[in-house]
């Protein structure tokens, strides 16, 4: 069976005085679940979320979170981050030496494992992780700010992760998330190359409809716009 198309929006963008109340509206504006973007100022050029912030938002939205860990020492962090209620970790294949232990250990603090590709990562650099993660995240910007343009040149490594997913036997498993400057004119083409994990920021917050008409939106496009065989 085709893995649904998730809309996954990143909280960056958000009103961060009001961040119990953003979380709820993301909830009943339809989205499946809230990546929170952890930047190091090393990793990436820029500082974000600790665990104590994501810990003060969980008691506000029943959906999952999942923490995209764009720092250099995953391994050490990974605990604080799942004690704070992210159910997935997303770590970055470029930030370890040893992936597969990486990913083993964010297993073992029980939860989920994704591996995330930079833009300049070839998809060969997670081939023989799969069996370990339920989800494989394409960077189509470059990791550290929000409201970047989206680079369509990585629609074809999307494809090729999708493929590579399916010769594994994990397509009914294993997700295929783009994150970087996805909104309508860009989602049809993240979705027709294979995506079905959509995260967006901006997009959704200038939509002048509203985050409901957002994300409703996104959807509608993605759905569109999927091969038969996704």
């Amino acid at each position: 069976m085709a893995r649904p198309i998730e809309i996954a929006p990143s909280v960056l963008p958000v009103d961060f005085s009001r961040l119990g109340d953003e979380v709820r509206a993301l909830e009943d504006a339809g989205v499946d679940r809230i990546q929170w973007d952890v930047m190091d100022g090393q990793f990436v050029p820029n500082l974000t979320f600790g665990p104590a912030v994501i810990a003060a938002a969980r008691p506000h939205t029943s959906l999952p979170f999942e923490a995209h860990l764009m720092v250099l020492t995953p391994d050490a962090m990974a605990a604080r981050y799942v004690e704070a209620g992210c159910s997935r970790l997303i770590v970055h294949a470029e930030s370890v030496v040893h992936l597969h232990r990486t990913l083993a250990t964010v297993s073992e603090l029980g939860a989920t494992a994704a591996v995330a590709l930079n833009p300049a990562t070839p998809a060969s650099a997670v081939a023989h992780v799969l069996d370990l993660v339920d989800m494989v995240l394409v960077m189509t910007v470059n990791p550290g700010f929000g409201g970047q343009g989206y680079l369509s040149s990585m629609e074809a490594k999307v494809r090729e992760v999708r493929a590579m997913v399916e010769r594994a036997g994990l397509a009914d498993v294993v997700d295929v998330e783009v994150d970087g400057g996805i909104g309508p004119d860009t989602v049809a083409g993240a979705a027709a190359a294979g995506a079905n994990v959509l995260v967006a920021g901006t997009a959704l917050f200038r939509d002048p409809s509203g985050l409901e008409h957002a994300v409703a939106d996104l959807r509608s496009r993605a759905l569109a716009a999927r091969p038969l065989a996704a």
